[in-house]
């Protein structure tokens, strides 16, 4: 990050999705969905579920559920610890200011809480992300790290941009400072949700890192991009298009088109790509991308086996507990 304002263009595409996003938003507030507890039930879970997927967690939405509920799961002690983290933070999110460098460092140590050794405190050392066995981006000096979020932080207090992209703009400034040891990942997410929750209510109740989750290896390649670019354009225009969908989802959810419902039938406990092509007696791979898989996993329908490499050779798609409520007509 740069002195004084973060890099990042508004190109007319990005405009044309904000226009459209509060077009969702309005229908959505005007259906009354953020009064729906079934439905900000739901939608907790898979933000929860998606935001620590994307960190490689492997707990599903029903196990989720059974924590928020206070139940005990068979699952991983880290797993568990980070679950009712995540709970705890998403629970009181909203009293935080969004520019507050002693609530941003709060809820790291919430988020960590038994992970980390020193949550809620910057690192001190170097860091590195990594991924596929190679690095993606070094994280600038720890020493650094203090005056940059201090100038992140101010700028986000003081901005007329829209909130869309000002959020977007600061989840990929605060993934490239990347303040801390661990945890940056989740806590970025969780702040842009911060950011757009204070801007409209509803947003407490859509689920957009599930479908960050869903579309996790173009989330990382717009990341990618906006590093390579020297700003966040890439990811702006990722995020806006990830927001839209999210919006319109706890509309769209009950119609489940027609592409889905044939998904349904012929999903049998985990199947790889190919074995659905097939059972599909489909050719076209785009085609299934596009029209099957990813509005059956934005849904929160499906799921995938591993959801931390998207693009796994051994990869397979499976119903999550919604998905076998819609298939059986019960939901």
């Amino acid at each position: 990050m740069s002195e004084g304002p973060p890099p990042y263009r508004i190109t007319p595409d990005m405009l044309t999705r904000v226009a459209e996003i509060a077009e969702a938003i309005g229908r959505a507030e005007a259906a009354g969905l953020s009064q729906d507890l079934r439905l900000r039930r739901i939608n907790r879970i898979r933000t929860i579920q998606g935001s620590l997927a994307i960190e490689g967690n492997l707990l599903s939405e029903e196990q989720i559920a059974t924590i928020l509920d206070g139940k005990p799961v068979v699952a991983p002690l880290r797993d568990v610890q980070e679950a009712r983290n995540a709970i705890q933070a998403y629970d009181r999110y909203a009293q935080w200011d969004p520019a507050s460098e002693r609530d941003l460092l709060t809820a790291h140590e919430i988020l960590m809480t038994a992970l980390l050794d020193a949550p809620g405190h910057y690192r001190r050392g170097a860091v590195a992300v990594m991924g596929q066995g190679r690095v993606h981006h070094v994280g600038p000096p720890a020493g650094q790290v203090p005056r940059l979020m201090a100038d992140l932080l101010s700028w986000i207090g003081s901005t007329a941009d829209h909130p869309l992209v000002t959020s977007s703009v600061f989840h990929y400034e605060f993934e490239f400072i990347h303040p801390f040891e661990d945890g940056n990942g989740r806590l970025g997410r969780l702040w842009q949700t911060l950011i757009l929750t204070r801007w409209r209510s509803l947003f407490a109740h859509v689920p957009v890192e599930s479908l960050v989750r869903a579309r996790q290896s173009e989330y990382y390649e717009a990341i990618r991009r906006s590093s390579a670019d020297g700003e966040s354009t890439a990811l702006v225009a990722f995020m806006l298009e990830t927001i839209l969908a999210a919006v319109r989802t706890p509309q769209e959810a009950p119609q489940v088109t027609p592409q889905v419902m044939r998904l349904f039938s012929v999903l049998d406990g985990e199947m790889s790509r190919r074995e659905i092509l097939n059972a599909l007696g489909l050719s076209d791979r785009k085609s299934l991308r596009q029209r099957y898989l990813l509005p059956a996993l934005q849904g929160g329908y499906v799921e995938m086996t591993r959801p931390d490499a998207p693009n796994a050779r051994n990869q397979k798609y499976r119903l999550t507990p919604l998905g076998h409520r819609v298939r059986s007509g019960t939901d």
